[in-house]
């Protein structure tokens, strides 16, 4: 009998939604209290900040997945994930917890789930009781890369 290797998971939330990152590409998690604007950027890319000494710049997911806009709170946290060799700052509702959980605990998400969510999901796992989509850094990140390039002078 083998066991399925598991991993540590950050689990956030924004609006309703629970999601996942693996810790391995998490590097840190910050109160959010405002962030310096970009002239020009899209408008989930809500600014820059500073942590740790470090410039971020910073997605707001709410804005990403065409979300409400909502009060700032101090629960807002800013997760900082290290991405194709860049750091940068996903802004979410609260940062629940962390949790282990088997990689054969994820299912690829529901046909639905898959074309609404612009490809945002990659999986779906059961982590006590609730729900959790498992993110595509790939997908949520894709559009600052595009902007960045069509830019260049």
């Amino acid at each position: 009998m083998t066991t399925a290797l598991s991993e540590l998971y950050v689990l956030f939330r924004v609006g309703a939604g629970d999601y996942v990152l693996p810790a391995s590409t998490v590097l840190e998690m910050e109160s959010f209290t405002a962030a310096t604007p970009i002239p020009g950027a899209p408008p989930h890319l809500i600014g820059l900040v500073q942590i740790r000494g470090k410039v971020i710049a910073v997605v707001d997911l709410r804005a990403r997945f065409g979300m409400p806009d909502r009060e700032p709170a101090l629960e807002n946290r800013v997760v900082v994930i290290e991405h194709g060799g860049r750091r940068v700052g996903l802004l979410v509702d609260s940062a629940r917890e962390v949790a282990q959980l088997a990689a054969d605990a994820f299912r690829p998400p529901p046909e639905v789930v898959a074309e609404q969510a612009r490809g945002f999901v990659k999986a779906v796992a059961e982590v006590n009781s609730r729900l959790v989509m498992l993110l595509d850094p790939d997908h949520v990140l894709i559009q600052e890369d595009t902007n960045v390039e069509q830019r260049q002078v």
